[in-house]
């Protein structure tokens, strides 16, 4: 397929990169020219401005955007409405709030342009491994843009997933076991990666103070980064986030290169509210949306170790 992509920074170039891999073409465009011509060495071709990107599509078009939530996201959008064509099709893959979705649904619905937004996991080693895809919208537009999800997932060779593995079933069942998924209607898959981030958010915290709690004993401390190693070896806690831990202690057992101030997302803040609307109780992951809180006022190992976690999937840098 030839397909449009907007936003070539930590994860947009590198999906645009895997896409090619796969047999796709790139018509890419950035405000930052640099991105754009290190990406055209991969093969992509360049569009100097919106206008360009689309007049180098053949309807109907698809046009994924890959930027911040909020505001860059809404206005993107709504210039790349007023060039668009009736059955074109717009992919949002950034984090944006599962109810902004079902507003720019409404909104393009008026221009007969489609809207899926897919939850993109994966960080900066989805150009080796894949990304996991969380896909919302109308099932038919997901169908046809399939070929594009095929190749960005990971594919089913994971050895860790092969141990529970259920075998061939309905399309979906094989679309999950090769890492993506048709979630349901428009926001759907922006809702599941809300959750996902949510749900990680309370399990960097668990491994931050169990850390912490090893470090603080003092016969012991020093042998936190083996103890993270060992962990990794037929534990049923290893996990790619613990394998970050591991990889961050072995540099330095300290994290001294770390402050210890923890961003957070919207969506751990979105994933509280999403409980708190629909009444299930979150205990874990609200403590761990107020820890990040917590972060910015005082430094501990445990939010040391959150930093070199989120450095290490998603190349985050720690901010003022």
């Amino acid at each position: 397929m030839k397909i449009g992509f907007i936003g070539l920074g930590k994860m947009g170039g590198r999906m645009t990169q895997r896409l090619m891999k796969h047999g796709h073409t790139c018509v890419v465009f950035d405000q930052d020219a640099q991105a754009v011509q290190q990406v055209c060495k991969q093969g992509a071709q360049a569009a100097g401005s919106l206008d360009e990107l689309v007049q180098q599509l053949q309807g109907p078009r698809v046009v994924w955007v890959m930027l911040p939530a909020g505001k860059i996201t809404q206005e993107t959008i709504e210039l790349l409405a007023k060039r668009m064509q009736p059955e074109d099709v717009i992919i949002d893959g950034g984090n944006s709030f599962y109810k902004d979705d079902l507003k720019r649904q409404d909104f393009l619905k008026k221009f007969g342009i489609h809207l899926l937004d897919v939850g993109t996991s994966g960080g900066v080693w989805g150009l080796e491994n894949g990304y996991c895809l969380m896909i919302g919208g109308v099932r038919q537009v997901y169908e046809q843009c399939e070929p594009l999800f095929a190749a960005l997932a990971p594919g089913a060779n994971d050895a860790a997933y092969k141990a529970v593995a259920q075998g061939e079933g309905s399309p979906d069942d094989q679309a999950a076991q090769q890492g993506y998924l048709w979630c349901g209607p428009c926001g759907s898959g922006h809702f599941v990666k809300m959750v996902h981030n949510g749900i990680e958010y309370g399990l960097m915290q668990a491994y931050a103070e169990g850390f912490e709690l090893l470090q603080a004993r003092e016969e012991i401390g020093q042998q936190v980064g083996n103890i993270a190693q060992v962990w990794r070896r037929g534990s049923v806690v290893r996990s790619w986030l613990l394998d970050l831990c591991a990889a961050a202690l072995h540099e330095d057992v300290q994290l001294s290169a770390y402050q210890g101030h923890v961003a957070d997302s919207g969506e751990g803040r979105w994933t509280v509210e999403a409980a708190l609307e629909q009444r299930v109780p979150a205990n874990v992951l609200s403590c761990a949306l107020y820890t990040r809180f917590r972060s910015r006022q005082e430094i501990s190992f445990a939010e040391k170790m959150l930093s070199a976690m989120r450095a290490g999937f998603g190349g985050h840098k720690e901010t003022a």
